[in-house]
């Protein structure tokens, strides 16, 4: 796939697949950061549902520049292809000494699709040190099911991760991870970007699959969370081994032969 943009391999596109979440620390330069800081304090205009990302960001704007950048552009392509759509945006802001935080949630539970996902695009334009509050998020929470706030009288579990990062940091989300806002215990105001991302295209086999078979992608998606005992923990590997069937389009991958094996069904051979 002939591309200038910097596509993720394989053993990054199962970490997602197993985390929930990739990580770009420091990828925006500084002078775009600054731009975004002044224009995130006085809000952005909505977008209507559905517009295509190319044409939703003038080019003189930090949004088109921020995705323009290589290494974001590949990483989004990756992840929801060529030409998504813009579901929507928002600017979030932890005002200083707010003394609250924002239940533990997941956003748009209805969406139970199970060979697709949307991606939450979250960036941050200044640094976010431990007392600013950072976007807390659960690792491998994201394809178990729950409803909104269901889990919001939750106030730690075993795993979860508070972000704090350098200025111009991206992060991209799974739609389903459990996360939540943290409280901002600092004088100064937190800002945060985010934008979710539709894909148009099947999301099969978009990123750089020259590691495919590489023995590290099949570690990242057998690797075990602590917010859930072994037993249980099964649940999540047999569900990511289906996502990982799906964009991978190979129906013949497996872990432990947990799907193979739940999969058989003799009566529904034929017997011609």
């Amino acid at each position: 796939m002939p591309t200038s943009d910097r596509l993720l391999t394989s053993v990054q596109m199962a970490r997602f697949v197993s985390q929930g979440f990739l990580r770009l620390d420091a990828v925006v330069p500084q002078e775009i950061n600054e731009r975004a800081v002044a224009t995130l304090a006085d809000g952005l205009p909505d977008l209507p549902y559905g517009i295509p990302l190319d044409e939703a960001f003038a080019s003189d704007t930090f949004v088109h520049e921020l995705l323009a950048l290589p290494v974001v552009a590949g990483a989004v392509k990756s992840l929801v292809g060529p030409a998504p759509t813009v579901d929507h945006h928002a600017v979030h802001v932890r005002e200083p000494h707010e003394g609250q935080a924002q239940p533990l949630h997941g956003d748009a539970i209805i969406d139970v699709r199970p060979d697709a996902f949307d991606i939450q695009l979250m960036y941050y334009p200044h640094e976010v040190t431990a007392d600013m509050g950072g976007t807390l998020s659960v690792p491998g929470t994201h394809l178990r099911r729950i409803n909104e706030t269901d889990i919001g009288r939750v106030q730690n579990l075993r795993g979860q991760r508070r972000l704090t990062c350098p200025a111009g940091t991206v992060v991209l989300l799974h739609h389903g991870i459990w996360h939540s806002g943290r409280r901002n215990d600092t004088a100064r105001r937190r800002y945060m970007y985010k934008l979710r991302l539709n894909p148009t295209v099947p999301q099969v086999r978009l990123w750089d699959t020259t590691d495919l078979h590489d023995q590290a992608v099949t570690a990242e998606l057998g690797t075990y969370f602590p917010w859930c005992e072994q037993a249980t923990a099964r649940l999540e590997i047999y569900n990511r081994i289906l996502l990982w069937r799906a964009l991978t389009g190979d129906d013949s991958f497996d872990i432990e032969y947990w799907v193979t094996r739940v999969s058989n069904r003799p009566a529904l051979r034929s017997h011609a």
